[in-house]
């Protein structure tokens, strides 16, 4: 009885065992095609708030013996009280300069203390503006890709100026290139600057988390770089080598901390892509408080393919 049972069975266990084994190879084949690839990335700058720093007030006695002091009482707004002469309306001319001098000094105070927070200390929360601004380019633009490997390499990430040549290049780079532009997205938010820093590193712990690795860094004027042992995928031809297979893409971010409103473009086009960089290529190095550029895919075997694009941006709309 028991050796009836294990015939009948034992077809089926061979059976399961090699539709298991089938559906195994399967989904390591489809995890490792939708692994995403390594990424680049150039950045530095902060959002370091001025300092508080205190004005006391300050107090004029006026010529001709008059009475002259500050009177804090914790607002830094003094009174001033003129000579005699003022009120009794001698003094002519000098007494309406004198007039003139009080009456200038008096708005001043007044607007100290408006921009203040009432106890003499100056409080500095402007308004910051970050934008992200994203680029999908088809595979052909390996030129791109080697410009923004060269730029990592020789940036200066430490200082604004660095910063905003890094910003100018890479969107000059990114305007050589208008044939290959294929999808792209803006946005931008404006918020305080204390608020800001938050809004800026949660856009880019986003776009960080799309790679598998960051295998070229320069942050800061730190220069990271993985070594990579991947080749590029093809198929031989005739003795060549095609390097690029069929719906391969590069994608291009870039976040920018600015000073001040910046408005940018909704790309539904190669027009209006093509003012988002040039707006962002022109913002000055001393309103440029942070910056971050980021593409996909950085070492010559990545590739992102075009489920990969779906997945990791469904935000960007082809143009």
């Amino acid at each position: 009885m028991r050796n009836k049972i294990t015939s009948l069975f034992k077809p089926l266990l061979k059976s399961l065992l090699v539709i298991g084994l089938v559906l195994t190879l399967a989904f390591s084949y489809a995890d490792g095609a939708l692994a995403a690839p390594g990424g680049g990335r150039i950045g530095g700058g902060s959002f370091r708030a001025p300092s508080r720093t205190y004005t006391a007030p300050r107090t004029y006695a006026p010529p001709g013996g008059g009475y002259g002091y500050g009177y804090g009482g914790g607002y830094g707004f003094p009174f001033v009280f003129p000579s005699p002469i003022f009120w009794v309306g001698g003094g002519g001319l000098f007494s309406i300069l004198i007039f003139l001098a009080i009456a200038g000094f008096l708005v001043q105070t007044f607007r100290r203390f408006q921009s203040s927070d009432g106890y003499g200390y100056e409080v500095a929360d402007p308004t910051v503006s970050v934008a992200r601004l994203q680029v999908g380019l088809l595979a052909e633009a390996r030129e791109l890709q080697a410009d923004l490997n060269k730029l990592a390499m020789k940036a200066d990430t430490s200082s604004t100026a660095g910063l905003a040549a890094v910003l100018q290049e890479t969107t000059l780079a990114l305007l050589r290139h208008p044939e290959y532009w294929v999808y792209g997205s803006s946005a931008v938010q404006q918020a305080r600057l204390q608020s800001a820093e938050a809004e800026f590193n949660r856009m880019l712990l986003s776009e960080r988390s799309k790679f598998s690795g960051e295998t070229l860094s320069n942050v800061n004027n730190q220069l990271r770089q993985a070594t990579t042992s991947k080749t590029l995928p093809g198929n031989q031809t005739n003795g060549l080598l095609v390097e690029q297979g069929p719906g391969e893409y590069i994608v291009v971010t870039l976040l920018v901390g600015t000073q001040g409103k910046l408005e940018l473009p909704k790309v539904n086009n190669s027009d209006d892509m093509r003012r988002a960089l040039q707006q962002l290529g022109g913002v000055p190095s001393d309103r440029l408080l942070a910056l971050e550029v980021l593409w996909t895919p950085q070492a010559e075997g990545d590739v992102l393919t075009s489920e990969d694009l779906l997945v990791q941006y469904p935000n960007l709309k082809m143009i």
